[in-house]
């Protein structure tokens, strides 16, 4: 499996800053941040299935506009796979008419643009010779992280989404035998630990803290960093100890597994 790191930032503002997306093999989306308006519209078109993390405005934004661009470029539904919690928010709130049209009955219902998979924790969805399976994440809204499985070579890549602490997540991660990869979250710097915790999301104590429980040794990659604050969580990143020593993921990075 190929990880192309189409956008891994906690916002905007230039300089390879774009919201979280990741694009596996050609075909397979995880999250639609504004990374993914970087591809061409063929590339666009080659993909077939989306799996959202959580319905935030960072991790969507992209996908209806993706589908809008190229829905009449394919012979079939784009499906988009999420939790039903996480389902109901983006039918509800942006495929609704009034922020976006319903594509899921565009052009016509028997033959749309959009189509709706529902997805549960722990239950591994299965494409190819690929697995991705929901992990438990705790978040201000339900959110899942994913689980990418290469059933050819037994690699795995795990994928938290946003969250904050979350013992299950430990748990599902400790279950996984060939984990090779953690791409992980820390939003915030150490100075605003308290904003970290109310808005559901690590920083980098908490990080480096909840690492501990992770009985395996991948390469660990930071993710979501806000803006502004990216310089500091990396020097607070590098400074931590441990027997995990995190870096910093970029915008760009390719991951083979």
């Amino acid at each position: 499996m190929r990880v192309e790191i189409l956008g891994c930032s906690g916002g905007i503002g230039g300089n390879g800053m774009r919201t979280t997306s990741l694009l596996i093999d050609d075909d397979i989306l995880i999250d639609a941040g504004t990374g993914v308006g970087d591809l061409s519209l063929q590339r666009l078109a080659a993909i077939d299935h989306v799996f959202i993390t959580h319905a935030h405005l960072d991790h969507i934004a992209c996908l209806p506009l993706m589908i809008d661009s190229v829905g009449d470029q394919r012979s079939t539904p784009l499906t988009m796979h999420a939790t039903a919690q996480t389902l109901e928010i983006i039918r509800k709130h942006i495929f609704n008419w009034h922020i976006w049209p319903d594509f899921s009955v565009i052009p016509n219902a028997e033959q749309p643009f959009l189509r709706f998979a529902t997805v549960e924790q722990g239950q591994a969805v299965r494409i190819g010779q690929r697995t991705i399976t929901p992990l438990p994440a705790t978040h201000t809204v339900p959110a899942v992280g994913y689980h990418l499985r290469n059933e050819h070579s037994g690699a795995s890549l795990a994928f938290s989404g946003d969250t904050s602490i979350c013992p299950a997540l430990w748990e599902a991660l400790n279950r996984i035998d060939t984990l090779r990869y953690l791409i992980i979250e820390a939003a915030f710097a150490n100075r605003d630990r308290e904003l970290a915790l109310l808005s559901k999301h690590l920083c980098p104590s908490l990080l480096l803290q909840e690492l501990q429980q992770l009985q395996s040794t991948p390469e660990v990659l930071v993710t979501h960093a806000k803006p502004g604050q990216l310089q500091e969580i990396a020097s607070e990143i590098v400074a931590g100890t441990g027997m995990h020593r995190p870096r910093m993921l970029a915008t760009g990075t390719v991951l083979d597994f």
